[in-house]
């Protein structure tokens, strides 16, 4: 039971389809849990327990015995954003912030991570502009199987991966 009256709704399973009537929004760090206590968008109690090193991902869908799909969104959290149309500079920027296993979000012309004025300064080094900004988060899963589907049987040196596991 959850404070008050209200019932604990328990998401336990992912899906891959499904109506959803409820969503959850939270931010990386908590999306990288696969077993916590915590609010639907709608004020709900809700826990979540999934197989242990699951991450979460904007847009996954979760149910419970219940029947209930809920979506899950990335929370807007503090981030440094860099845009750039010069792929060659961006990539290099990638390969800097790679070399301190920064954890990226990587689209077209656009890069994301954990805001920190270090880092910051360093792209600023190579001719970026970092913008400190609330925006979601939704960082690389990584080559090695740092997915959310929890298939983590390589080793590997992704950060989301290894934020998981404690590496």
């Amino acid at each position: 039971m959850a404070a008050g009256n209200d019932v604990l709704l328990i998401l336990d399973q992912r899906v891959e389809r499904g109506v959803a009537r409820a969503s959850l929004t939270l931010p990386l760090e908590r999306r990288l849990r696969s077993r916590q206590r915590a609010l639907l968008d709608d004020g709900r109690a809700v826990g979540v327990f999934l197989a242990r090193g699951e991450a979460l991902r904007d847009g996954d869908l979760l149910a419970g015995p219940d029947g209930l799909v809920v979506v899950v969104r990335a929370a807007a959290e503090t981030v440094s954003e860099v845009r750039c149309d010069d792929p060659h500079l961006l990539a290099r920027a990638c390969y800097h912030l790679g070399n301190r296993h920064v954890a990226l979000q990587i689209e077209h012309a656009l890069l994301r991570y954990q805001h920190d004025h270090v880092l910051d300064e360093m792209l600023r080094g190579l001719g970026l502009v970092p913008v400190c900004v609330k925006a979601p988060f939704q960082p690389e899963p990584g080559a090695y199987g740092g997915n959310a589907q929890g298939d983590h049987q390589a080793h590997s040196h992704d950060p989301v991966h290894d934020a998981i596991h404690g590496h």
